[in-house]
């Protein structure tokens, strides 16, 4: 049994636009965009997020507590690589089939709703379900509509949720377990993240600045990337990943970045890499003080200052639980659809931080020097949970 596992079909909406023509467009623009103003969810504060603006498909007809904006957004990531889905299902059997998908919010944004009309109208809204807000119905609702009966988790790891799930798809593959998994993240917005990052100081109501001396926090995203994953060969190949805990702090991450190192190590390892084989790193870089500094050191120290590297952040926004496979899902698009070699862009203001690593940050337009093989996706979450993807051009 090959122990090769491939990303097969790419499913993907966020603040960019939906499907693979809207996202790349996005990714590969010379001005950037993704990002809308809102002044609904913070009283008396405008804000600069990633709103997913596109229709999404209603799901009013299905079980009150698997409706949602989070199930929605997986719903649309869903149909454009539903095709493919049901001929694996059909082809391996719905037992040989698994769904993991990561998340951070569910559906917490509906209990919102429904907590206010309780506190406004004692009542609670007709088409409100506690279970809307579980974490497992993220998992749940995807597997009930592609019909599988295999394994079905939710992971939820705050921002290396989604990137975790593709690590646990790949695990379930090369055990031989399954024959294929549909593994991604949804997030969405809502009231609690937002205030939550607002609480800490965090969110930036401009559009975020990454690895700038004037980088003051992060704009808050939504969105949704789905993979189908098999042993069959496909055009991205998941080709390493590494993963560490290294519990320096609640919400700080470790200031001599020990697990994000070991995490890009244990990837090049996974992968048979060398540093100098990294055409390309997809940045956590969320814009605040302690990521960026952290990352940085990362970054140089594995790899060196050469490698070109850009935070797509200030495009979607931090889309959270949802961010690891919505940066994998840019990856594949920079990896498999992308003839002209062009690099996702890192926008700032150009104000390098004098205190951290210099990187070498992307600019608009720019090409790769080599044809692109080999990239790197990072996610560094919240508790010290880190994780690394290595993707691969087949």
């Amino acid at each position: 049994m090959s122990s090769a596992v491939f990303l097969n079909e790419l499913g993907v909406v966020s603040a960019l636009g939906s499907g693979h023509a809207q996202t790349r467009a996005g990714l590969f623009a010379d001005q950037p965009g993704g990002l809308h103003e809102n002044d609904t969810l913070i009283a008396g504060r405008t804000l600069a997020l990633g709103e997913v603006r596109t229709a999404l498909p209603d799901l009013s007809a299905l079980p009150v507590e698997l409706r949602g904006r989070n199930n929605a957004l997986l719903a649309a990531a869903l149909e454009q690589i539903r095709p493919a889905v049901d001929a694996a299902v059909a082809r391996y059997g719905a037992e040989r089939v698994a769904v993991i998908v990561g998340t951070s919010t569910s559906g917490i944004g509906e209990s919102e709703n429904a907590l206010r009309m309780q506190a406004d109208e004692g009542r609670w809204p007709d088409d409100f379900h506690y279970a809307q807000q579980e974490m497992g119905t993220s998992a749940r609702f995807v597997r009930e509509q592609i019909g599988s009966k295999g394994p079905a988790w939710t992971i939820s790891t705050a921002c290396s949720s989604s990137a975790k799930a593709l690590m646990s798809a790949a695990r379930l593959l090369r055990a031989g377990v399954v024959d294929a998994v549909v593994a991604g993240g949804a997030d969405s917005l809502c009231r609690f993240t937002v205030a939550g990052f607002s609480a800490l100081e965090s969110v930036s109501a401009a559009r975020c600045n990454p690895f700038s001396r004037h980088r003051n926090g992060i704009n808050i995203g939504e969105g949704a990337a789905l993979f189908l994953m098999t042993r069959e060969p496909g055009p991205v190949r998941l080709s390493g990943w590494g993963e560490s805990s290294d519990a320096h702090h609640m919400s700080a991450p470790d200031p001599q970045a020990k697990g994000a190192i070991d995490a890009m190590q244990q990837a090049l390892q996974r992968a048979g890499l060398a540093p100098e084989q990294i055409d390309y790193v997809n940045l956590h870089g969320t814009a605040t003080g302690h990521n960026d500094a952290m990352e940085s050191l990362a970054v140089a120290t594995v790899l060196g200052g050469q490698v070109p590297a850009s935070s797509t952040k200030p495009l979607t926004g931090h889309t959270l639980g949802a961010s690891g496979a919505i940066e994998a899902a840019l990856c594949w698009l920079t990896l498999a659809e992308n003839p002209e070699q062009c690099l996702p862009a890192h926008f700032w203001d150009g104000q390098a931080d004098e205190a951290l690593p210099p990187l070498a940050l992307v600019s608009p337009g720019e090409r790769a020097q080599r044809p692109l093989q080999h990239v790197l996706s990072h996610s560094f979450a919240f508790g010290g949970s880190n994780a690394v993807l290595a993707l691969a051009r087949s």
